[in-house]
């Protein structure tokens, strides 16, 4: 941890000229002490770092020293870079060690495309807070205490004790054997097995998390894609309501916000688009497409239908002269 902790105070001196101690600190997640020892064992190895004295002073390397780091050409170097310039740093709770790795990067390039590449990276915006309409995207909290022992105990194979709160009911302590970690859509999953038995949990409901000594009870080898499908599939045939409808293309969006999920969709003889999606219920089936008033049909099940046209039929009832 400490060797790359030096390595990334290395880089950020390299790439951003003089820093003081505290915007060290700030980068690096770590106090003024802990910096101030870490440019004394760097000197104390070799490396020429000196201290500026004085109100607007810091540290910084002598002109000319570079670190080993080889291997990318540009392309690849911009890739790294802009894969880590959106939300990355939301990512299981990897932000300082995606921040460590893009400095890495930025340093592995020959001299003359260091800035080019970094300029290029400023050129794209990944998964942005908003989108055109100005929705802002709902990123769930994970503490960073729990993240790091979920992560642990999902690489190590360990068994997990996690104190979850599962929607409507109160918070219980259980003992699972993690399988892997899933994110999507800023939500990170935890998918497990409890008892032999199929888990999912979403991680901003672990309250706390402890890694135990026991291997967990699973595959040596996995397929993350093929669980996470099954597992989808599985929700989404779990009490929910699957509906046929014809939806003004200009109103997609906004039927696909409500909806859990999008099974088939094909463009309509006439411009429109059927779309088969999932809802929670028959009732959210029903006031989801109200919403889109004339610029949707239902065409299944027909049960749905006829609750349409029932509320039609008595809103106009209600506002007949």
């Amino acid at each position: 941890m400490r060797a790359d902790r030096l390595v990334s105070l290395v880089l950020l001196l390299r790439q951003r000229g003089q820093l003081t101690a505290d915007a060290l600190a700030r980068e690096l997640e770590v106090s003024t002490r802990t910096v101030l020892r870490d440019i004394e064992a760097l000197s104390a190895a070799g490396v020429p770092v000196y201290a500026e004295r004085g109100r607007h002073g810091g540290f910084a390397l002598l002109p000319g020293f570079r670190t080993e780091l080889t291997g990318l050409n540009h392309d690849e170097a911009l890739a790294l870079l802009t894969a880590g310039s959106g939300r990355g740093e939301q990512v299981l709770g990897l932000g300082s060690a995606l921040a460590s790795a893009m400095r890495k990067v930025v340093d592995a390039l020959p001299e003359g495309h260091r800035a080019t590449a970094s300029d290029a990276a400023q050129r794209f915006l990944v998964e942005p807070e908003t989108d055109l309409l100005s929705r802002r995207l709902v990123t769930e909290e994970v503490s960073r205490s729990t993240m790091i022992e979920v992560r642990r105990a999902v690489l190590a194979g360990h068994k997990l004790r996690i104190h979850y709160a599962a929607t409507g009911q109160k918070p219980q302590w259980r003992t699972v054997d993690p399988i892997g970690l899933v994110t999507v859509r800023d939500r990170a999953y935890l998918l497990a097995t409890r008892s032999g038995a199929d888990r999912t949990y979403r991680l901003s409901r672990v309250l706390a998390a402890e890694e135990l000594p026991e291997p967990a009870q699973r595959p040596d080898r996995v397929d993350l894609d093929r669980i996470w499908r099954q597992r989808c599939a599985r929700f989404l045939s779990d009490g929910h309501i699957t509906v046929l409808v014809r939806v003004n293309p200009a109103r997609r969006e906004d039927l696909l916000n409500t909806a859990l999920a999008v099974r088939a969709e094909e463009p309509d003889a006439d411009g429109w688009l059927r779309l088969e999606v999932t809802f929670q219920d028959s009732w959210h089936a029903e006031w989801a497409l109200w919403q889109l008033g004339l610029n949707a049909e239902a065409l299944a099940p027909q049960s749905l239908r006829t609750s349409l046209r029932n509320r039609a039929a008595a809103i106009a009832t209600r506002y007949d002269d």
